[in-house]
C-alpha cells in the first residue's frame, strides 16, 4: 500500500481484510520506539502481568467510571466515549505525551475518515489531575497520515529497525530483545 486513499479504501471495504491492520497501540509504539513496533507486529507479545502494564490497566479501568463507555471498532480501535460524546484516552502519566496524543488523534482520524463520524477528544492523566482537549485539525491530520505510512514502512521491513538508546529503554518490556 502506498497511499492514504488506498488505506482508507481498504478499511472501508467490508468484504476484504485490509493488508495492513493499524491499531492505536501501533501508533503509540511508532512514536515511542519503532523497534518495539516491529517486534509487536511480528507477534512478540509483552508480559501483561508486568507491574507497569497492570498499573496502566488499573488506572484505565478505575478512572471516570460510569462516565464513559468502551467500544471496540473493527479490531483496531479500543476507545472510550464520554457522556459528552468526546473520545477519551486515559494514561498513567504524561511522560510520553506525544505518543498518547498521536494515539488519540489516530482514533479521531479513523472515526472521521473511515466511519464518517466526527468527534473531539480528551487526553486524561487522572493521577496528575490533568486533562487536555484534542481536536483533529489539519496539522494533526497530516501527522496521523505520515504516521500511518511510517508504520506500514516499519512493519514491512525484513528486520527490526536499528537500536536506538532512549531514556525509557530500561523500563521497556522488550529491552531483553535489544540490550542483551
Amino acid at each position: 500500500m502506498s497511499s492514504i486513499p488506498e488505506y482508507i479504501a481498504d478499511e472501508r471495504d467490508p468484504h476484504r481484510e485490509p493488508e495492513n491492520r493499524i491499531t492505536g497501540l501501533m501508533v503509540q509504539y511508532y512514536h515511542v520506539c519503532r523497534r518495539e513496533l516491529w517486534f509487536m507486529s511480528r507477534g512478540v507479545d509483552i508480559d501483561r502481568e508486568a507491574t507497569n502494564i497492570q498499573r496502566g490497566t488499573h488506572v484505565d479501568e478505575t478512572s471516570y467510571e460510569g462516565r464513559r463507555r468502551s467500544y471496540q471498532i473493527n479490531d483496531r480501535l479500543q476507545l472510550d466515549l464520554l457522556d459528552s460524546g468526546d473520545v477519551m484516552e486515559v494514561k498513567v502519566s504524561s511522560a510520553l505525551e506525544k505518543p498518547a496524543r498521536m494515539q488519540l488523534l489516530y482514533y479521531l482520524w479513523y472515526l472521521e475518515e473511515v466511519l464518517d463520524i466526527e468527534r473531539d477528544g480528551v487526553l486524561a492523566y487522572p493521577r496528575e489531575r490533568k486533562r487536555e482537549q484534542v481536536e483533529l485539525d489539519a496539522e494533526g491530520r497530516e501527522e496521523v497520515e505520515a504516521t500511518i505510512l511510517g508504520i506500514i514502512e516499519t512493519v514491512e521491513q525484513d528486520s527490526p529497525p536499528a537500536l536506538e538508546k532512549k531514556p525509557y529503554c530500561d523500563a521497556c518490556l522488550y529491552q531483553d530483545l535489544c540490550w542483551v
